[in-house]
């Protein structure tokens, strides 16, 4: 196989967008498909084909990346598409999909002859648009040589994880990744709704632990959305952390493991969406520590 590549795409919301663009301008051909059309479209100015369905975007792909919702969306895409995929396709199967539904999107893999690969990656849109995400993947050692173009447009890194994608062990390790960043996430909001209460700038918190071990990057960027009111567009929209806060829950219920943190996350972030804060950056938790009636003015 060639370097240049025919890849489709499936989904092109913020990250699948992004991803897109990068695998067109690293010379690749790309076949792009999206639910709402209208967020395709505008790869068209990057010499994407916009396709109509999910079948049209794959025919003739050297490469099917997937970069949907969740599991049981993207087995849906691939059950439309399924009639134009060609046996010995890879498909880099790229959503946050949780650990149950990898077995189940690797077993549609198998019916159809598909080289499957778990590949989630690691980061958000700005990176994502530079092409710098991490990329989390599992797959055969003698098909990796088919996907490499495609991981080296999207992200600076590949982290393999193991030969069996069906085993979820890239998906595992997003999901300990992600639990992280939805820690820091929670923290980083009620350390700054705790401020607000208790009138102390957040500046003298900044100065407080600056240089030292709890001062963090992430803690600097997620505090400058919320205090500059640069919630949009989002980085990571609260819904798609709510799901992906949701499947870390559940991992852990399954294998034994209370993860408090993580189930108060997801509830603050369910908080937040429902108080119109869903299509905002993840950061947007914060505004969950207040009542609606006091928004304050971060």
């Amino acid at each position: 196989m060639t370097d240049r590549l025919t890849v489709s795409v499936l989904g092109t919301g913020i990250m699948g967008a992004a991803m897109a663009r990068n695998l067109a301008r690293a010379g690749h051909t790309v076949r792009a498909w999206n639910r709402t059309r209208a967020k395709a479209e505008p790869l068209a100015a990057d010499g994407a084909h916009i396709a109509g369905t999910p079948a049209e975007a794959v025919e003739g792909a050297d490469v099917v990346l997937t970069m949907l919702y969740d599991g049981p969306a993207t087995l849906d895409v691939m059950r439309e598409a399924a009639p134009a995929l060609r046996s010995g396709t890879a498909w880099v199967q790229s959503t946050t999909a949780g650990i149950e539904a990898i077995g189940d999107l690797a077993a549609f893999a198998r019916e159809h002859g598909l080289v499957f690969f778990d590949a989630p990656v690691l980061g958000t849109r700005q990176p994502a648009e530079a092409g710098r995400l991490l990329v989390l993947a599992a797959g055969p050692g003698e098909h990796r040589a088919a996907v490499t173009p495609v991981f080296d447009a999207v992200g600076t890194r590949t982290v393999w994880t193991g030969e069996d994608g069906a085993a979820g062990t890239a998906t595992r390790l997003k999901l300990v990744a992600n639990s992280w960043v939805l820690a820091a996430t929670a923290a980083t909001g009620e350390a700054l709704a705790l401020a607000q209460a208790l009138g102390v700038d957040p500046q003298g918190f900044f100065d407080a632990i600056a240089g030292g071990p709890l001062d963090m990057g992430y803690l600097h960027a997620k505090s400058q959305l919320i205090l500059d009111d640069r919630l949009t567009p989002a980085q990571f929209a609260v819904a798609t952390a709510v799901k992906d806060a949701r499947l870390i829950v559940r991992a852990g219920e399954e294998h034994g493991v209370r993860l408090d943190v993580a189930a108060a996350s997801a509830a603050r972030l369910e908080r937040a969406a429902a108080q119109g804060h869903a299509d905002e950056d993840m950061a947007a938790a914060y505004f969950a520590s207040f009542d609606p009636a006091d928004r304050p003015s971060a």
